[in-house]
């Protein structure tokens, strides 16, 4: 069953804790490690919340129509927690588009895409899951 509510209410829950760790790693942290280490903290951290989030939503929305609202979970999920980051961003750092979309250089190290790709595969995967189990 798609339930868009759901699917809302735990990217908000997503949301809030991304935003929250990048004022940490922004603050605390950024004084005391390199600038790709914060990077990496601000992607590892939430990971294992995303996956959480992603299993939530897959037992909550089991059913004939699972692929539907994984689909509208991942779609939802990366594109606009990604806006959020940006926004976030620019409203206190002050960084414009292109320094955000050098978070995306992969063959620098940045380690920025992991976090979207599992901010998309991550609904996708736990319902297919949930839906394999008897």
């Amino acid at each position: 069953m798609i339930r868009p509510g759901v699917t809302f209410a735990l990217w908000c829950a997503i949301a809030v804790l991304v935003l929250v760790n990048d004022m940490i790693g922004d603050t605390l942290i950024s004084d005391r490690l390199t600038e790709i280490m914060v990077q990496w903290y601000k992607v590892l951290v939430p990971l294992p919340y995303v996956v959480m989030m992603a299993v939530i939503h897959a037992r909550r929305t089991k059913g004939p129509q699972w692929r539907a609202a994984a689909v509208l979970a991942a779609v939802l999920w990366s594109v606009t927690t990604a806006i959020v980051d940006f926004g976030y961003e620019r409203v206190t750092l002050d960084h414009d588009a292109s320094i955000f979309l050098d978070r995306f250089a992969v063959a620098y190290g940045a380690p920025y895409p992991l976090l979207v790709l599992t901010l998309f595969a991550a609904p996708l995967l736990a319902g297919w899951a949930m839906a394999k189990k008897p």
